[in-house]
């Protein structure tokens, strides 16, 4: 093995360091492509004319959006009884079909911890599977949905909950957004203008 050392190094610096999680993205490289910030300038606007606060962007919460739509769209771990709620068995995290009577919930709470350094729960709403989609969709989708547009409002169940950290994530055919009450100690993710 010596021979061959400074390869196997090599080797685990690029698959150890640079692969940490299924979307080949370090927590600390984390960056919105130009689509999922129009969904974040989307979704705080709505916010805003209903009189609530903007909510910072998060790293972690970004990271787990983003890992989340590759798996929905690569992998995909909604069909028959799994929602769109669902992780596959295909990545570092734990794998569960999240069924209507939420009775797998722990699985979406649990995932910014079990992908980042996030310790807070994570809330997740979803939209996707027909198609190419954008951000204007996806808002569209949730804003006609009372059970998403309650998330994204503070409305109902969710009235006592402040959101303080939010990830995005658009993929294929999926778009998603996590929503946690903690404030990300790794702060916000890059920006760029890919799509």
């Amino acid at each position: 093995m010596t021979k061959n050392a400074p390869l196997y190094y090599l080797l685990c610096f690029i698959l150890c360091g640079f692969i940490p999680n299924s979307t080949g993205t370090r927590q600390s490289d984390v960056k919105l492509t130009g689509e999922e910030l129009k969904l974040y300038n989307l979704l705080i606007t709505y916010r805003t004319e209903h009189g609530l606060k903007q909510i910072q962007l998060s790293k972690s919460l970004t990271l787990v959006a983003q890992t989340h739509v590759r798996d929905l769209e690569m992998n995909n771990p909604a069909g028959g009884n799994c929602n769109m709620h669902s992780w596959s068995e295909k990545g570092k995290w734990g794998a569960c079909c999240y069924t209507p009577d939420h009775a797998q919930a722990k699985c979406m709470w649990d995932k910014p911890r079990q992908l980042t350094s996030y310790t807070g729960n994570g809330f997740e709403i979803a939209t996707g599977g027909v198609g190419p989609i954008n951000a204007e969709m996806a808002m569209d989708s949730w804003k006609g949905s009372p059970a998403h547009n309650d998330v994204v409002l503070n409305n109902g169940q969710w009235e006592e909950m402040h959101w303080n950290a939010i990830g995005v994530g658009i993929f294929g055919e999926y778009a998603v957004v996590w929503f946690g009450s903690e404030i990300d100690k790794d702060g916000e993710p890059g920006k760029t203008d890919q799509p």
